[in-house]
């Protein structure tokens, strides 16, 4: 007989992105352990856990056997969490457990009257959750391994039979894939999450890997993650099926040459990529659409990994593009960094953040060609293909700039780094040599759900922008197919 499955009750953790990745969240009065190398953020997750759980209501019990109670408000504090408010309000108790020199030599100690403590403080404020942090540090003082089996079972016990949705967290060494020394944990625990923190391409990189999820399905990759202003921030792409806004209406790209070639300029929510060489004005294509967009009303997020906020307001003047008046208008926020400052996941965080924060109609990133000096051409691929699907999810419409070295301009991979499929529209911008100057061209490669013109159209720069010296074509007229008589076709 069949029986339908149920799904498990689940805690959610509000932690970005995690609960996407565990379907909802840890589960519900059972045992999660979080293991991981040091700066890994097991700490760090546990305390958001507790912390965003006692703003929603459910007060927890935070245990540390390692770090004193002041650090661990320090810690909660760099992140905007006010522990000494939540304990002042009866939603959070902090315990600190640090083992004393002489029981550990002594081997004696029974964690029964440590249980006793935390259950009077979990009791008192009506505790729904509970962290214990470096869980190691306790089992580090029994020789017998035995006897370490036999107190975590004890513990393990203690918090199923009060109902209380668990998060233990203990130490890896680095080499390890697994907890090694305490592998028992594993078996024990209902959820299993790795943290790594490593380094690629001298480049410090951090990774969340779900190892196992009794009773329910959960996200099997490796998920970057990084530590935002509020908490940690992960990269989850779990889900096979694609969310992305449908493309909407056209948008003006500033220049009526241009909208007149794609038939009315960018679908909304769409991705763009222009294309070409150094100094055939790229910066000053997407700078005259954004300053369109915010003269509309629109907001624009302005990436720039290539100079500073003050060399791009120069550098537009002398094609006449003010774009100081936008800036000052709060519709235009220009972000700039290295790409060497932080790997690709940083970027990618702090790039989410202002999304959230600044909620833009348009995004433009100058240029994806200096991605590549995040670590490695894989870092600079997951870092455009995240933001590409954070964007199109959001309806947001991305314009991306990229540099080519090759004289034709076009025959490589156009975005050199591998993505150009999804991408909607690709415009090519190249120089033409004659015998007595070089000329530039435009060229619509392709517009996807929209007409385009098929035409190469010359165009020049002067200290008024972009303009055409001849009307550029529009899209050619596509042929009615005939119908029958009857209506049908």
């Amino acid at each position: 007989m069949h029986v339908k499955r149920r799904a498990i009750p689940k805690v959610p953790t509000q932690i970005a992105g995690l609960d996407q990745i565990l379907e909802g969240g840890f589960p519900r009065g059972r045992t999660t352990l979080v293991c991981g190398g040091p700066g890994s953020g097991k700490t760090v997750l546990g305390l958001e856990f507790l912390c965003r759980g006692a703003m929603k209501g459910e007060p927890g019990v935070f245990v540390t056997f390692e770090e004193r109670t002041e650090a661990i408000r320090m810690n909660a504090r760099s992140m905007g969490w006010n522990l000494a408010a939540l304990e002042k309000a009866g939603k959070i108790a902090i315990i600190e457990a640090r083992m004393p020199g002489e029981e550990v030599r002594s081997g004696d100690f029974d964690i029964q009257g440590m249980l006793a403590i935390v259950g009077g403080h979990a009791k008192r404020i009506g505790a729904k959750r509970i962290v214990m942090d470096a869980l190691d540090v306790l089992l580090r003082i029994y020789d017998d391994l035995k006897r370490e089996r036999n107190e975590l079972f004890r513990l393990h016990d203690w918090l199923t039979d009060r109902g209380l949705t668990s998060v233990l967290s203990v130490k890896t060494h680095r080499d390890d894939d697994h907890v090694s020394q305490y592998e028992f944990l594993d078996f024990m625990a209902d959820c299993v999450i790795r943290l790594d923190h490593r380094v690629v391409g001298q480049v410090a990189t951090r990774r969340l890997r779900v190892i196992k999820y009794r009773g329910s399905g959960f996200g099997t990759n490796e998920y970057p993650y990084v530590f935002g202003e509020r908490g940690i921030v992960l990269f989850p792409l779990t889900t096979a099926e694609l969310t992305h806004q449908p493309l909407g209406s056209k948008v003006s790209t500033g220049l009526k040459g241009l909208d007149l070639m794609l038939d009315g300029g960018f679908r909304r929510a769409s991705c763009i990529l222009i294309s070409g060489n150094s100094g055939a004005g790229k910066t000053t294509l997407v700078s005259t659409f954004a300053q369109a967009a915010c003269r509309r009303g629109e907001r624009v997020l302005s990436l720039n990994f290539e100079e500073s906020k003050e060399a791009l307001i120069s550098g537009m003047l002398s094609p006449g593009i003010d774009l100081r008046p936008s800036i000052r208008a709060g519709k235009l926020l220009v972000q700039t960094a290295m790409p060497e400052s932080i790997g690709s996941d940083g970027h990618l965080g702090r790039t989410i953040q202002a999304l959230d924060s600044f909620k833009p109609d348009h995004l433009i990133l100058d240029a994806i060609s200096a991605c590549l000096r995040m670590g490695s051409e894989q870092a600079a691929f997951d870092f455009m293909m995240r933001l590409i699907s954070v964007v199109k999810e959001r309806g947001i419409t991305s314009i991306l700039t990229n540099q080519v070295n090759s004289e034709k301009g076009g025959d490589e991979e156009l975005s050199g780094i591998g993505f150009s499929s999804v991408v909607d529209a690709v415009v090519q911008l190249r120089f033409i040599e004659t015998d007595q100057e070089v000329n530039r061209q435009i060229f619509i490669v392709k517009s996807r759900g929209s007409a385009h013109s098929n035409r190469r159209q010359s165009y020049i720069i002067t200290d008024r922008g972009i303009e055409f010296p001849d009307k550029p074509q529009p899209p050619p007229v596509r042929a009615k197919k005939a119908g029958r008589k009857d209506g049908r076709k």
